[in-house]
């Protein structure tokens, strides 16, 4: 699941990317097109600048392919060494425009070390640019004081506006990849919580089957047991129980598929009638009131705490008397032959705990004086 939500994210990064190949290649190209175009005085000029917009060109189309690591040195490389020759030589100062592009898309991806290359970046782009105010002959000693102040024309155009430039697209370019971190966080999230709705309804799905096939088993079980003590002395009693066992089963394969088709609805009234000849079955006097009717969402979780309390008492408990008192927002039941004191932990119930919470109401097992006590109540509503 790691791997594909890794996948996921990275599609998704690519996606974005190729938004911004169809969206801002037309003007970066249009950019390009104007620094060579404002700076080409003579053929030989093309030579000089043409190969650092080629390598921002390529950097930024496999930048929006997530592949800017396999070209970042080699277009870094020929951008940087088109700043001072454009500079220098051409006396281009819009030649710096290759390298800031370039560095502006590799440096944020760089495992480490990134502020320092940011860094390095503007000082190369400012040291190159006051390195042409060494050659350009209008530099005297009056031009000292006017490169001091800010005010000289050369100054502005290869040192200035080229150092603020980059500082600004290095900034936005932090900013920009902090954007696709923050993309690859959320759908990873959002992954993570698809994993979370599955695995929580693989335990409901778990616990239902549980409340199925557990309580059956262990009914099956004791059936068994009376048929075996009952083929010699009454045969025919044995032959009811075999009948209950083989009905028993059936039903039970019957709800197995009805929950795996999501069909599975219990019936609270079958439920009791259910748990009444389970009780007298085992010699356990029953005793049930019914003072209302909860709703119908309610009355099927209610069904499910009586089978799975049920299921408990004829494991756990050596119970000779059940009272059930149902009501419009709970039931209640309630045994004896119950030891110790306090709150009662069983994993069945624990499970169901927390799915009656969920749905905003509660259950509560507790034992003391030796009976048990299983209470499931909902506020006035029933469930959420």
């Amino acid at each position: 699941m790691r791997a594909r939500s890794l996948h996921i994210t990275e599609a998704t990064q690519g996606r974005l990317r190729r938004l911004n190949l169809y969206t801002a290649l037309p003007p970066i190209m249009l950019a390009a097109f104007v620094v060579v175009a404002v700076d080409v005085h003579t053929w030989w000029h093309v030579l000089v600048l043409a190969p650092g917009v080629i390598a921002a060109l390529v950097a930024f189309e496999r930048w929006t392919a997530n592949d800017i690591g396999r070209v970042a040195l080699p277009c870094l490389t020929v951008a940087a060494a088109v700043w001072p020759l454009g500079a220098l030589v051409v006396g281009s100062p819009n030649a710096y425009w290759g390298v800031t592009s370039v560095a502006s898309l590799a440096i944020p991806r760089m495992p480490r070390h990134q502020y320092l290359a940011a860094a390095a970046l503007v000082a190369f782009v400012a040291g190159v640019g006051a390195s042409r105010l060494l050659i350009d002959p209008a530099e005297t000693a009056i031009g000292v004081f006017r490169l001091l102040s800010g005010a000289d024309d050369v100054f502005l155009k290869f040192v200035l506006f080229p150092t603020g430039v980059t500082l600004l697209v290095i900034v936005l370019s932090f900013v920009g990849e902090r954007f696709y971190d923050i993309v690859q966080e959320l759908e990873t999230s959002r992954e993570r919580e698809a994993e979370l709705a599955v695995i929580r309804e693989r335990v409901r799905f778990a616990g239902d089957l549980h409340d199925i096939q557990g309580h059956t088993l262990h009914v099956v079980k004791l059936k068994t047991a009376l048929a075996q003590k009952l083929v010699h002395s009454d045969p025919d009693r044995a032959a009811d129980e075999l009948r209950e066992i083989n009905d028993l089963v059936s039903d039970t394969i019957r709800q197995t598929k009805e929950l795996a088709y999501a069909q599975r609805r219990l019936n609270l009234s079958a439920e009791l009638e259910n748990a009444k000849n389970l009780f007298e079955a085992a010699g356990i006097r029953v005793r049930i009131t019914r003072e209302s009717e909860p709703e119908a969402r309610t009355s099927e979780m209610l069904g499910q705490v009586l089978r799975e309390t049920t299921t408990n008492i004829l494991r756990h408990a050596q119970a000779t008397q059940v009272r059930v008192v149902l009501t419009a927002s709970g039931i209640t039941i309630v045994n004896d032959g119950a030891a110790g004191h306090g709150t009662l932990e069983l994993r069945g119930l624990s499970a169901l705990r927390q799915r009656i919470a969920d749905d905003g109401g509660e259950l509560v097992a507790t034992r003391t004086a030796g009976e048990f006590t299983t209470a499931a109540a909902y506020p006035a509503g029933g469930v959420r």
